[in-house]
């Protein structure tokens, strides 16, 4: 593959920038691979750099399934009516009412889980181990294992995404406000069923 093409593909899968490509290649002696998850790191660093600026604008989205028993509404805010109207976003938005639809989650992230339920969970996990008869000494990081993943089946953000199960809705999330640029953040959803 020719180095043109190399920035090319990297650019479609990151959304970054030429330049942003470019030197991630640079860093990663052209190793693909690498170079993705250079990019992937920056664009972590750009969305915790902005999650602190208010987001006023933004759409609600909705999800009808086809047999029309299922349905989906979310609403994703941004800071700016520009990023509001753009295809990006508005993609974005319609693949989490996709997911909601598919997936019927609980909560959008782990710190909207009531504390009563967590510690209900964990104490469910901690009895399970017991009668196992774990150890005591690995018994708390097997219990942050369970509960990582009772958070990736009830909490949105940390889902699988139906479409590429190698990332989560949050990864899409963070590589969306790498590539546009401003704070994004999934307010709240809504699912119904029949």
């Amino acid at each position: 593959m020719s180095p043109l093409d190399l920035i090319k593909k990297l650019r479609e899968i990151s959304g970054a920038g030429v330049v942003d490509v470019k030197e991630a290649l640079v860093e990663a002696g052209n190793d693909e691979s690498k170079a993705l998850d250079i990019l992937r790191k920056k664009g972590q660093k750009i969305a915790s750099k902005r999650q602190e600026r208010a987001t006023q604008q933004g759409v609600i989205e909705s999800y009808v399934h086809a047999n029309g028993k299922i349905a989906a509404l979310v609403a994703v805010a941004c800071e700016t009516d520009f990023v509001a109207r753009n295809s990006d976003f508005k993609q974005f938005a319609h693949e989490v009412a996709l997911q909601i639809a598919a997936t019927a989650p609980q909560y959008v992230s782990p710190s909207d889980v009531p504390a009563d339920v967590v510690a209900k969970e964990k104490e469910i996990y901690r009895e399970q181990l017991k009668n196992e008869g774990k150890p005591a000494q690995i018994v708390e990081k097997i219990l942050e294992g369970k509960l990582q993943k009772f958070y990736s089946e009830v909490c949105l953000l940390k889902q699988p995404y139906i479409k590429d199960d190698s990332k989560t809705i949050e990864q899409l999330l963070t590589e969306l406000i790498a590539k546009i640029g401003e704070n994004i953040r999934i307010e709240k959803f809504i699912y119904f069923t029949l």
